[in-house]
């Protein structure tokens, strides 16, 4: 379905406005974040994908065109416009996996205004949501200390579809595997599980559980708090020696001290000669739990990470917005207070400096500036250029490489020392005053 009324209002009644003027000239919308939330840093490109599908298939269905005629605000003749109504513009992006920073454009649209009107909600909607998912989910990887991380959220994630898109941020920005099974066949992201609690109170005896499950799973994780979990531990042991060595790889705690009782649980194993058994934790995990529990010196090989990700619990709203930037090939602007835009077509120009990100000057499409320039043309005419045929995997990679690249002061969790900077060039502000000038 091409999601065409998945839009606001008032984006509709502009277009029957700007239908009844005749206006259509080229305008340009820039999508961006205006600051960072506090306890960000940087943010993770993410949601272009989605949003170049919507804008290839956008169109409006005949139940969709019968829906608005149903309101009684619309003309029969723009509802007749509507019939053959697509998305034939451009489109400029920061590839996913892409570092990026407040006031930098995510994406940036070139297309007949009503075009490039109607698509605002969808776009924001995918790519802030993609994004923040992302970014929270970079924090994670930066202090994990290249062990595995799960994404156990679904089942809390703000519905299905933000459940899907979720798992694809997490594993785009470097998380190792889901537990979504469809999200694993959407997206081709490895697919991790085994057993519940419910599993082992269905049986007698954990004993029983564990012996049952492995004999239809061996070589698996077996959960071993249900009741007592160093007693669950010494289960997992018995049941070794019982049916050999190689039964099952790894154990998962999913409460309690999950440090101290990694530590136990090493113990136990390596006690009973049980060394290549990993120990696997979950259990209301977020990136700061991840870092106090490697940072004790606990045994731990992987992470199951659910609500704290695919809500981003400490941060979950990004400031974004989409607005004109240029009509006609003129520079437009907007003034309101703490709103404010920046006029005209733009590039960001990324510099480094022995191998680490060093500053971004975001400057005006036309110039050609020192660094790396971010934005691509990603959609040319309504149809995607080879740039916006990126697969996941390609967008993971990016991520894991700018990742690496982060200055050593954007790598803490916590804000601290001197931001990273971003500026603006003297063509951009020179725009910007002039403008603000002739509107004083």
């Amino acid at each position: 379905m091409g999601q065409a009324l998945f839009t606001d209002l008032y984006e509709l009644t502009m277009l029957q406005a700007y239908f009844d003027e005749g206006l259509s000239g080229e305008a340009v919308f820039d999508l961006f974040v205006r600051r960072l939330p506090p306890q960000r840093q940087f943010l993770v490109a993410c949601g272009l994908e989605p949003a170049l599908e919507y804008l290839e298939g956008f169109r409006f269905a005949e139940e969709d065109l019968a829906y608005l005629e149903s309101l009684g605000r619309f003309t029969p003749p723009f509802l007749r416009w509507l019939e053959g109504f697509r998305f034939t513009g451009d489109l400029w992006a920061m590839p996913e996996g892409t570092i990026a920073f407040a006031e930098e454009p995510l994406i940036e649209v070139v297309a007949p205004l009503p075009q490039a009107q109607v698509v605002e909600t969808f776009l924001l909607n995918q790519i802030t949501f993609g994004t923040l998912i992302a970014s929270k989910a970079a924090r994670a990887v930066l202090v994990s200390r290249g062990k595995r991380l799960i994404d156990f959220g679904s089942r809390r994630a703000h519905g299905t579809d933000a459940g899907l898109k979720a798992a694809r941020a997490l594993y785009l920005a470097g998380y190792d595997a889901t537990s979504n099974v469809e999200a694993g066949r959407l997206y081709g992201i490895p697919v991790s599980g085994t057993m519940a609690h419910s599993y082992v109170q269905a049986h007698e005896s954990e004993l029983d559980a564990f012996r049952a499950f492995v004999r239809t799973y061996p070589d698996t994780v077996l959960l071993v708090d249900t009741y007592d979990t160093e007693e669950g531990v010494r289960t997992a042991v018995k049941l070794a020696r019982e049916m050999g060595d190689g039964t099952f790889r790894g154990i998962r705690l999913d409460s309690g001290d999950l440090a101290g009782l990694a530590k136990a649980s090493r113990a136990i194993l390596d006690e009973a000669g049980l060394h290549h058994v990993q120990v696997f934790v979950s259990g209301g995990l977020d990136e700061r739990r991840i870092d106090s529990i490697l940072s004790s010196g606990a045994p731990v090989e992987a992470f199951g990470v659910g609500t704290a990700a695919v809500v981003s619990s400490d941060a979950p709203a990004l400031d974004t917005a989409y607005k004109l930037v240029e009509y006609e090939g003129r520079p437009r602007i907007k003034l309101s207070t703490e709103k404010s835009t920046l006029p005209g077509k733009k590039q960001v120009f990324r510099r480094f400096e022995g191998g680490r990100m060093r500053e971004d000057v975001l400057a005006l499409a036309e110039e050609r500036l020192e660094g790396e320039p971010l934005l691509r043309q990603v959609m040319r005419g309504g149809r995607r250029t080879e740039a916006g045929r990126e697969t996941l995997e390609q967008a993971r990679e990016r991520a894991r490489t700018q990742i690496a690249a982060l200055p050593d002061a954007l790598r803490s969790l916590d804000a601290g020392g001197r931001p990273y900077e971003v500026r603006r060039s003297e063509a951009l502000q020179a725009e910007l005053d002039s403008l603000r000038a002739a509107f004083a």
